[in-house]
């Protein structure tokens, strides 16, 4: 019976995702239905962390964080666990041989609870790594079936995919990181300093991240690549909308894409898709 209730982890993971993000569970529909359920279980583990230290400031978030890495690791070793989003990170955990990324990405979480200033190169990537690269490099894991030469190649354009939408999403979350969170992650920008020449340096190093994510989405297997390439799509004509807006739009609301235009870089991306343009 427990196939039931491992079947009921996985929608409990696919319910979170809906909820929190429409263009990731865009993107993970347009995924192989085989390989679904284990982004699902990735996704659903790492948002759940992440909302741990953004969004429960009313409780002991110090707290919440051990404990739930606490019952990560004894679901590993149990091989279940009662929390249905850990049940059903587990099973991809010892599927996919993902234990080694995964202190990394806790670390970072640890890190958001104590650090409130990134204000140095080496820093930031230190946190990227753990908060973003990671998470590529799990999905990664789930496209190659635990093919290691594949999964060796790719590697780096997965990690600067990562690396891309996490910069994105800096960039994105700007005011909301600053004037909620009371967190600076660029060195070189914050709601006092950031200026127009700044803006295009740290805009210039994401598109340069991209160009070598694209080489390794070109290279994905046939199950994976459309939503890859979806999510890549969107955050590019995000990180477009972010390069357009001007410094005082940034710094005083969300930039966002809208629904209208999710579905155009939907319809033109299964039409390149379709055509072996990518």
């Amino acid at each position: 019976m427990k196939h039931l209730f491992d079947m009921a982890s996985v929608a409990c993971s696919k319910t979170l995702t809906t909820m929190y993000s429409t263009s990731f569970s865009l993107a993970i529909k347009m995924l192989a239905p085989e390989i679904r359920p284990a982004i699902y279980a990735i996704y659903g583990f790492v948002r759940s962390a992440d909302e741990i230290v953004d969004s429960f400031h009313d409780y002991n978030q110090g707290e919440l964080l051990h404990e739930f890495e606490e019952e990560y690791y004894k679901s590993l070793e149990r091989k279940i666990s009662l929390n249905p989003i850990l049940n059903a990170f587990q099973e991809v955990v010892h599927l996919y041989q993902i234990q080694d990324l995964v202190p990394s990405f806790l670390k970072s979480m640890r890190m958001d609870l104590y650090k409130n200033e990134y204000t140095t190169e080496a820093e930031i990537n230190e946190y990227i790594y753990g908060s973003a690269d990671v998470v590529g490099l799990m999905c990664l894991k789930v496209f190659v079936n635990g093919n290691e030469n594949e999964y060796n190649s790719l590697k780096d354009s997965a990690m600067k995919l990562g690396s891309a939408f996490q910069k994105v999403n800096f960039l994105r979350d700007l005011k909301d990181d600053t004037e909620r969170l009371g967190r600076i992650y660029f060195p070189t920008a914050n709601l006092a300093t950031l200026n127009s020449d700044t803006k295009s340096l740290l805009v210039k190093d994401i598109e340069n991240d991209f160009a070598e994510a694209y080489e390794g989405i070109l290279r994905l297997p046939h199950d994976a690549k459309f939503g890859v390439y979806m999510a890549y799509r969107y955050y590019s004509s995000l990180l477009n909308k972010i390069n357009s807006a001007e410094v005082n739009e940034m710094t005083s609301q969300r930039i966002r894409v809208s629904n209208f235009l999710k579905v155009v870089i939907l319809g033109k991306s299964f039409i390149r898709y379709r055509l072996n343009l990518i």
